[in-house]
């Protein structure tokens, strides 16, 4: 089936298809079998019934035929398209308040840019020895790193997501601690690129927000920040480390990167 529509293919070709299927798929997924069955009809089903309102993508079994989806070109090629408008509309129906992506794009360019001026700030504090200079330059530290912890993180997707083929379609806000603008992928240009490519995208994100403390904190033995403010922004950068071993590599970024790597090594195994 899902080859029919993408002309002949080799039977090697085919074979690969059958290798990528989990055993529990291939009566679902039939290489070479008819467009009006197997994954097709599984997707158009998914389509109509988000459609008609049902959003419930992991109860639809959407991901389930997307993770079948990324390990083959061929794959990729005919339905990836597809995926991404299903993905879209489920998107758009869950979250109506979104932010274009220049606007996204200017806000967290504002929120680095204040970042900056708040480092350079403290750098100019430091100059005066008084207490309350001091004091200032913790302050201004802890507003560096703060401000580049929410201006950092969608913009390293952003930036690593281009470079890589993965354009984005909105910004949007999600309320989890710490709250942080969601930057939404195109999913079907996310199908295209490399499964490397992806687990990139995902990374640069949870890299860039782990580093924002460090940065400021690196800027402390120069400005003669007090003691107080090394200790926050050190434990900071330790907090979200923590939490990034304890919950990202099961819900979050990183949990996105394994998933891609993964897949990453499968397709190579196809291959030999």
């Amino acid at each position: 089936m899902v080859l029919s529509s993408l002309g002949k293919r080799s039977r090697a070709g085919s074979e690969r298809v059958r290798r990528i299927v989990p055993p529990d798929l291939e009566a679902t997924v039939e290489a070479g079998g008819s467009p009006s069955g197997g994954l097709g009809a599984e997707l158009d089903r998914i389509e109509a019934a988000v459609d008609a309102g049902d959003i419930d993508l992991r109860r639809l079994g959407f991901w389930r035929m997307v993770g079948l989806i990324k390990r083959d070109d061929e794959l990729i090629h005919r339905y990836a398209d597809q995926v991404g408008r299903i993905d879209a509309r489920a998107f758009d129906a869950r979250f109506p308040h979104r932010v274009p992506l220049w606007l996204g794009n200017a806000l967290l360019a504002a929120t680095i840019a204040v970042g900056v001026l708040a480092a350079w700030a403290a750098v100019l504090f430091a100059i005066d020895t008084s207490s309350e200079s001091r004091t200032a330059v913790g302050v201004a530290l802890l507003v560096a790193a703060l401000a580049w912890m929410v201006g950092l993180h969608s913009s390293a997707h952003y930036v690593v997501g281009r470079l890589v083929g993965i354009r984005f379609r909105r910004y949007f806000f999600v309320i989890p601690p710490p709250p942080l603008p969601g930057l939404k992928t195109d999913y079907a240009t996310y199908l295209r690129a490399t499964p490397t490519g992806r687990a990139w995208m995902h990374a640069s994100g949870a890299v860039a927000t782990k580093l924002a403390p460090f940065l400021a904190l690196a800027l402390a033995p120069a400005t003669g920040a007090p003691g107080w403010t090394v200790v926050v922004l050190l434990a900071l950068g330790l907090f979200q480390i923590v939490t990034d071993v304890l919950f990202s590599t099961k819900a979050s970024d990183w949990k996105k990167v394994r998933r891609e790597l993964e897949i990453g090594r499968a397709r190579r195994r196809v291959a030999v």
